[in-house]
């Protein structure tokens, strides 16, 4: 039997599929978005300040739940970086963290005690938000412990790096999601919210990282590093997902799919290579190991809000529990997005 006809990709470096599959993620979007309009009657908004956006705004769009110890810093870095609004959801936090972001005059804030899990872990909510604010808006769409660096973003910050992916054509950005740790044990670290989470875990994994094309979305998986090497080294393709796009130039026919690792139309995941590759990306640096993870794995254990199948993790947090030491030789003292670019992890944009 003939299968079905394949339809080369008009993006480059993606792979073909065929005119059932393109039919099909079409209505994967479709479905999405409905997904998230109707996600719309889960947030009860706290408070609004998105009255006097301007078109050229770039935003932020935060899922979060009880991320008080790292909000002080997030909301100074990005600030930094050139976000000109942030759009949040708290998800039923009783750390202060709403309160907190009520309090920010460059803040929107939303809240909700529904599922996490059901609602695609926050995408659903998030989705609402990108359609009713981000249309036609760049958007960074990033966790809480999410701190994006590329090689010029001191000079250049997200304002420069939108005009030159504007003056390129280019819809977006990637980056690889490099864990950061400590040297000691987890649970022994001291951290202070005012402190830069860079200073309490200076340390990553260098390498290897492995990445692959997925079929039928085109989109890249990259794994590999620390997560790997510690919690999942019997059976590493249950690593996590390294790989991202969280920079996009929104569009309310957008539709993430996997957290921010994958997007339709599949033409979004051709806008990063991985490391070593040929086009400009970031990392995403991931401040998951502050010493409060330790507590945090215990209750997450309990919640079951993180995973398809959070029974196949209890592992994992287990271990966490325990308070490992991350560091080993062969990790990398963090000193910026350069020395992230000379290991061949990052690629600098061609600033003009």
């Amino acid at each position: 039997m003939v299968g079905p006809s394949p339809v080369r990709s008009h993006v480059s470096g993606l792979p073909p599929i065929s005119l059932v599959a393109a039919y099909r993620l079409r209505w994967q979007r479709r479905r999405l978005l409905w997904r998230s309009f109707r996600a719309r009657r889960d947030l009860r908004q706290v408070v609004d300040r998105t009255h006097d956006l301007q078109p050229e705004a770039i935003l932020a769009i935060t899922v979060l739940r009880n991320e008080i110890t790292r909000l002080p810093h997030f909301l100074s870095f990005y600030r930094a970086l050139g976000i000109d609004h942030f759009l949040m959801v708290d998800n039923n936090s009783d750390d202060g963290s709403a309160e907190f972001l009520a309090a920010q005059s460059d803040v929107s804030l939303w809240q909700t005690g529904a599922s996490y899990r059901a609602a695609r872990f926050g995408l659903d909510w998030a989705g609402w938000l990108q359609i009713r604010f981000g249309h036609g808006r760049w958007c960074l769409s990033v966790d809480a412990d999410e701190l994006l660096v590329f090689p010029g973003d001191t000079e250049h910050g997200l304002r420069g790096l939108t005009r030159l992916l504007d003056r390129q054509g280019k819809q977006g950005f990637g980056a690889l999601m490099l864990d950061l740790f400590p040297k000691g044990a987890l649970a022994d670290v001291a951290h202070d919210p005012a402190d830069d989470p860079r200073q309490t875990l200076p340390w990553f994994d260098p390498g290897p990282y492995r990445a692959k094309r997925q079929r039928p979305r085109g989109n890249l998986w990259v794994q590999g590093g620390i997560r790997e090497r510690v919690f999942f080294a019997q059976d590493p393709r249950r690593s996590p997902t390294l790989n991202k796009v969280p920079l996009i130039k929104w569009n309310r026919r957008f539709a993430y799919t996997n957290s921010t690792h994958a997007a339709l139309p599949r033409r979004l995941n051709s806008l990063y290579d991985g490391p070593g590759g040929a086009m400009a990306s970031g990392a995403l640096l991931h401040t998951k190991f502050l010493p409060e993870v330790v507590h945090k794995s215990r209750i997450e254990k309990q919640r079951r809000e993180h995973f398809h199948q959070p029974e196949l993790f209890d592992e994992y947090y287990d271990k966490i529990v325990t308070s490992p030491v991350l560091w080993h030789e062969g990790a990398v003292r963090y000193d910026g997005p350069e020395q992230l670019e000379r290991l061949g992890l990052i690629r600098s944009p061609e600033w003009i």
